[in-house]
């Protein structure tokens, strides 16, 4: 037999997983049509109930029209977004990042901010695989924005290839608490890409948001080729 308060899961699992069926204007203005084609004439429907259901097609229909016009200005938005972010390229910009470019022969510098006063900032150098290369500490540093050179050397005094590495940064104030840090970086945008809505500048350290950009400037020009003076002959 049967139990009287057997339940059967199978067709309440399928009606709770069906998806919900969200009415438009369209299919409010047709309920509305098929009302008045099937009302009994002798019974019509009452002008008050009407008047107030003709009203709410009218701001079903208006809340849709403001969601098109928002949605068209998101679009507009988004193609200057674009726009700006075409013209980033060629320029210097200041971001949020953690990008650390290594020139032959040359020492590295470190920029960040510092939400607080520091009485020790600790600097880890990491190569473009990950691995750990140098770490190094500061002195005293003040709030607002600091920078700490790296020797472009590794733990063992040897010094490290040209290239792309990634610095990280903690520090701690007088009372030996965190100090918020925020790693900065100096780059030249060298192009743009696009993803969901959002401008990415590229850059020769890494590619950042349009929205992490701190400061942009001209790029500095190229150095000149010093020409060779002909020797002159005393003879």
């Amino acid at each position: 037999m049967t139990p009287i308060n057997a339940i059967d899961t199978t067709t309440s699992d399928a009606q709770s997983s069906a998806p919900a069926k969200i009415l438009g204007k369209d299919d409010f203005l047709n309920m509305l049509i098929a009302q008045l084609q099937h009302q009994d004439p002798l019974n019509p429907a009452d002008s008050t109930e009407f008047t107030a259901q003709l009203a709410q097609f009218s701001s079903l229909e208006q809340l849709s029209n403001i969601h098109d016009s928002l949605k068209n200005m998101e679009q507009f938005q988004a193609s200057l977004t674009h726009s700006q972010a075409v013209s980033y390229i060629g320029k210097e910009i200041t971001a949020s990042g953690n990008g650390l470019l290594l020139e032959d022969g040359q020492a590295a510098t470190c920029h960040f901010e510092l939400e607080a006063n520091a009485a020790m900032t600790a600097v880890s150098v990491y190569d473009a695989t990950g691995g750990f290369v140098n770490s190094f500490e500061t002195g005293a540093l003040g709030l607002g924005r600091q920078s700490a050179v790296w020797n472009g050397m590794d733990l063992d005094g040897n010094p490290m290839p040209p290239g792309v590495y990634r610095f990280e940064i903690q520090a701690v104030d007088a009372a030996n608490q965190n100090v918020t840090v925020t790693p900065l970086m100096g780059a030249l945008v060298t192009g743009v890409s696009f993803k969901d809505n959002t401008a990415y500048l590229i850059t020769e350290l890494q590619t950042v948001a349009i929205d992490a950009v701190i400061d942009v400037s001209e790029a500095p020009p190229p150095p000149t080729a010093v020409a060779a003076q002909p020797e002159i002959n005393s003879n």
